[in-house]
């Protein structure tokens, strides 16, 4: 089956789809700062590469994928300090998904899966609030890349906390955009192992106070596009994976 992206559609093309089987991505990231390397819509990146690869799956499993265009804007606190960051508040991030869904739905599209590679936590309590509430006539699918589960299926680096414009975002950018990642000045950077998770479990709310001034966690010097293609790779496969296992279908 096809992969679309709504955008590049026509409104009649777009009916003419076979709405129940069609599977809405919705790529969600952030404006905000990724050390001096990464280029500040870093997350949206990500998000996209997993929303293609989730695509690529379904559509292998007899799905149509229609990409969305993406969320950029969602609460961004811990960046909230670096210029260029735009950060809104988190029940705006909920009240839009929810009426993005309600939208589909009234098209008779019955699957919103959310591609999300922002991991600031008041961003994931909207997410995770969202899918929570009932929707109508919608199967709202959300993969969560802080649980444990889920995390085991990502790379070393992201396993640490220690994973903000490190080696594993930078390796997706890589991968994805080379031309946005200012290599030099990634190959020349310390690591910073400091866990951002642990911070969060502290009750630290940004970047600099939990070891990050220069908005980076992790060992960017170290990141590879091979690496970002093989993770690209695993979110994708997450994605549909949880579609599929909303749907009843054998992975």
């Amino acid at each position: 089956m096809p992969v679309y992206r709504l955008a590049e559609m026509t409104w009649e093309e777009v009916r003419d789809t076979d709405q129940l089987r069609v599977v809405a991505i919705l790529p969600i990231g952030a404006v905000e700062a990724h050390g001096p390397h990464l280029p500040l819509g870093t997350d949206v990146i990500i998000a996209e590469g997993m929303a293609r690869t989730g695509a690529e799956r379904l559509s292998e499993a007899g799905f149509t994928a229609l990409i969305l265009p993406p969320i950029w804007y969602t609460a961004a606190e811990f960046a909230r300090g670096f210029p260029g960051t735009i950060g809104v508040d988190g029940d705006t991030v909920r009240r839009l998904v929810r009426e993005i869904g309600v939208s589909l739905a009234e098209q008779g599209i019955r699957t919103l899966a959310i591609a999300n590679a922002h991991l600031d936590p008041e961003n994931l309590a909207s997410l995770r609030a969202v899918v929570g509430e009932p929707h109508e006539g919608l199967k709202m699918v959300f993969v969560d890349l802080t649980r444990r589960a889920v995390a085991e299926r990502l790379t070393e680096e992201f396993r640490t906390g220690a994973c903000h414009a490190g080696r594993f975002e930078g390796s997706v950018v890589m991968s994805e955009r080379p031309e946005l990642v200012r290599t030099e000045v990634a190959t020349a950077l310390e690591a910073n192992p400091s866990s951002l998770s642990d911070a969060i479990r502290d009750g630290v709310r940004t970047f600099a106070d939990a070891g990050g001034p220069r908005a980076y966690f992790g060992w960017p010097a170290d990141a590879t596009a091979e690496e970002g293609l093989q993770t690209v790779g695993v979110l994708g496969s997450l994605l549909a994976e949880a579609v599929l296992a909303a749907h009843e279908v054998p992975a």
